[in-house]
């Protein structure tokens, strides 16, 4: 391996880092911070660091402040409503071509699975119960993404996904939102078994609606 191929490979890893302490909190929504201080939280190198910061903020997830540092995107409620009407509109498509091609594989584990997350907010107010319910919440919408089969489209979903977990972050999932979400994968899911692409379509509609109001964006 050349010493170009290694750069790539610290940024990349850098890239791997900087995503990680995204989606875990270890980065807030709206935190400043200067580069040393990412250098430190991620570890690595401050070449490495820059072309992370660089693919982030290409993609919304941080901005560069010149002679201030790096502040990480905010949960703004246009913000909220745009990232997630992104992933509505990109969830009702991959519903429809699931549908449409029949390709409809492991919808019996995600039922299987969020009507066990249903039944444990139903009953356990725990601390480790939220990751855990964000975990079952995203294999929906990322079934749903694996439904489009464009490159292109899929990419975008990616990023957008790392704004919705920037945006999650920002807030608890509380337990009584944890059910509700649960009933409504599950009311997308039944639409999907039943090969009905117009009840998913309206399914992941009020789902959108539904997380908009919890947020209190309106």
């Amino acid at each position: 391996m050349n010493r170009t191929q290694d750069v790539q490979l610290l940024a990349d890893k850098a890239q791997e880092a900087l995503w990680a302490a995204l989606r875990n909190g270890k980065l807030r929504g709206g935190q400043f911070l200067s580069m040393s201080q990412l250098m430190q939280i991620i570890d690595f190198p401050l070449s490495a660091v820059r072309e992370a910061v660089k693919q982030a903020s290409s993609q919304g997830l941080l901005i560069t402040l010149p002679k201030r540092g790096i502040q990480v995107m905010e949960a703004h409620p246009e913000t909220i409503r745009e990232c997630l009407d992104f992933r509505m509109v990109l969830d009702q498509e991959g519903a429809r071509r699931r549908v449409a091609g029949g390709t409809l594989a492991g919808l019996d584990a995600l039922r299987e699975c969020h009507q066990a997350m249903l039944d444990s907010a139903r009953t356990n107010a725990g601390s480790e119960l939220p990751p855990k319910a964000i975990k079952v919440d995203l294999s929906l919408h990322d079934y749903l993404a694996g439904g489009i089969k464009n490159s292109q489209l899929e990419a975008a979903y990616s990023a957008n996904r790392m704004r919705v977990a920037i945006i999650q972050n920002a807030r608890p999932f509380l337990q009584v939102r944890i059910a509700s979400a649960m009933e409504e994968h599950l009311s997308i899911i039944d639409a999907l078994e039943r090969h009905d692409s117009k009840a998913a379509v309206g399914a992941i509609k009020f789902h959108y609606e539904q997380t908009l109001r919890w947020w209190g964006v309106t």
